[in-house]
Formats: C-alpha cells, structure tokens, sequence
C-alpha cells in the first residue's frame, strides 16, 4: 500500500541549504549583514535598495525561523530592534563566497572586467578567477 512520504523524507541535504539561504534576497541579507555585522531594519533596507517592506520582513522571518538570522530586541523608547547573523549565518558565508568566486568567472566572460568587487559582500575576485 502507498503512504505518501512526509516533506522531511524527500528533503535532499542541498534542497535544504537552497531552502535556507537561497532565494533572491536572501543571500544578499546574509552578504549584508556580514559585511556591517549589526544593524537595525532601516539601515538594513537602505542597504539593500530595491527590495520592499513586505519582502525584507518575509525574508528576515524565514532567516530567523532557520537559525541564520538573530534579531535583538531593546526595551527603549522609541523601540530598536537589531539584526546579525548567528554562528549557523556566519557558517554560510564562505559558502556565499564560493559561489560568488564561480560566478564571477562567468559574468566576466568577453566582458574585460578586471577583479570586480562586489557591491554588497566585498568579494573581490582576480581576473584569472583567483583571489
């Protein structure tokens, strides 16, 4: 007889990571949030620019819920509210920075840039693909 599998069971360890810190903007959180190490909300929309309230919330939840993402409370007036990456968040980021580094190999082809920086981590790769 068939029993339908639970979401667990069919759950690959990279389906996992992917629904973790995958996404559009998730990577560029965590990217943020490395590079400054704590900011409250606004500061972190602004570093983001495009992305809008609805979906920086969602995203942050999703970070927190995981583990990614710790968001500090603080009992002022008016209320602050602060976020960094965890231990687990700071875990992710040298594999953020592999897959920056493979990229960068393939959105430079026939471009002629030369060890381009990016904006949001600092990453900067050689133009040989090396750092």
């Amino acid at each position: 007889m068939y029993q339908k599998k639970g979401r667990d069971e069919v759950c690959c360890p990279l389906a996992y990571g992917l629904k973790v810190f995958g996404g559009k903007w998730k990577p560029r959180i965590i990217c943020v949030l490395h590079g400054m190490d704590t900011l409250r909300y606004s500061q972190l929309r602004e570093e983001m620019s495009n992305i809008t309230d609805a979906v920086l919330a969602a995203a942050l939840k999703e970070l927190i819920r995981d583990g990614i993402v710790e968001r500090r409370s603080y009992d002022e007036v008016p209320p602050r509210v602060e976020y960094s990456l965890t231990e687990r968040g700071r875990s992710v980021v040298p594999i953020l920075l592999e897959i920056c580094r493979w990229s960068g190999g393939y959105t430079r082809e026939g471009t002629g840039a030369d060890g381009a920086r990016c904006r949001r981590c600092g990453h900067r790769q050689a133009a040989d693909g090396r750092d």
